[in-house]
């Protein structure tokens, strides 16, 4: 496979099937496509099998355009490139260990690759696939602006339950995270905390997660509120089987809670936003 990759191929975007809502799901680690210059340089047959993925969250999430959400998903790997972290590498919490925007160790500290990419390289990945994706999500934020007065932006994520060095063993099924309050209202929090509580799944609020580049970055910007939800993947998946997490039963309850959680959101966005003059 070539390496260059057009905008349509880099990301998907599904628009709502019922009337538009001014909220956006962003997907940014779902993706699962690597280049073949990415593949031959994999450390280890474990690096193949794409650890650090947010597994199959693009389906999970399927059934959002139904409640008016528009989503935006990654079509490639975090190990291409990583959509949540910035463009110039800068850390989002810094004295802390992170991946960067082309992580060169996993979570555990495994190395990706046998060589690391040089500067070029990184830069090249940059052009064709981080900033598609982030041109294409601040259009789509943009556009709710322009016909809403305001947009949501909701950055979703899953994660292995298991400790690593970022953090211990995860108890929590769903942590939320911006930045400390900072970049959302109270009443976005709020709701999801609420409708959180409500579906039966256990929360922590910005510990240990407080929301990464996404969310930073654009929940800054005027009339966007942004928060980050970071899921353990044993809510919806067998960890150690993701091939086999869509269609079985935990996705099944899953996506059956999910959308409880996101029909209170929608009800919640529709009524401050529908009838609000831009």
């Amino acid at each position: 496979m070539s390496d260059t990759a057009q905008e349509d191929r880099a990301f998907q975007v599904r628009r709502p099937t019922v009337g538009a809502l001014p909220l956006l799901v962003s997907i940014p680690h779902t993706g699962t496509r690597v280049t073949e210059s990415v593949r031959q340089r994999f450390a280890s047959t474990a690096m193949a099998g794409l650890p650090m993925t947010d597994w199959c969250l693009h389906e999970l999430y399927a059934f959002l355009p139904a409640l008016g959400v528009t989503t935006i998903s990654a079509r490639y790997s975090r190990f291409v490139v990583d959509l949540n972290r910035a463009p110039d590498a800068r850390p989002l919490y810094p004295g802390r260990f992170e991946t960067g925007l082309v992580p060169l160790e996993t979570f555990n500290g495994e190395a990706v690759f046998d060589r690391p990419p040089t500067a070029e390289e990184i830069e090249r990945r940059r052009v064709e696939f981080h900033a598609p994706y982030h041109q294409q999500l601040q259009s789509l934020l943009d556009e709710f602006r322009g016909g809403f007065g305001a947009a949501i932006l909701v950055d979703a994520h899953s994660v292995a339950s298991m400790a690593n060095r970022l953090h211990g063993a995860l108890e929590k099924e769903i942590y939320l995270g911006d930045r400390d309050g900072v970049t959302c209202s109270g009443w976005l929090r709020q709701c999801l905390c609420d409708a959180f509580a409500q579906g039966g799944f256990e929360l922590s609020v910005n510990t240990p997660y407080k929301g990464g580049y996404i969310t930073d970055h654009y929940g800054r910007q005027e009339d966007i509120d942004a928060i980050q939800i970071e899921m353990c993947q044993r809510v919806y998946m067998d960890e150690s089987n993701p091939a086999g997490a869509v269609g079985g039963p935990r996705f099944l309850k899953a996506v059956t809670r999910l959308r409880t959680v996101f029909e209170a959101l929608a009800m919640q966005v529709g009524r401050r936003f529908l009838s609000r003059p831009a």
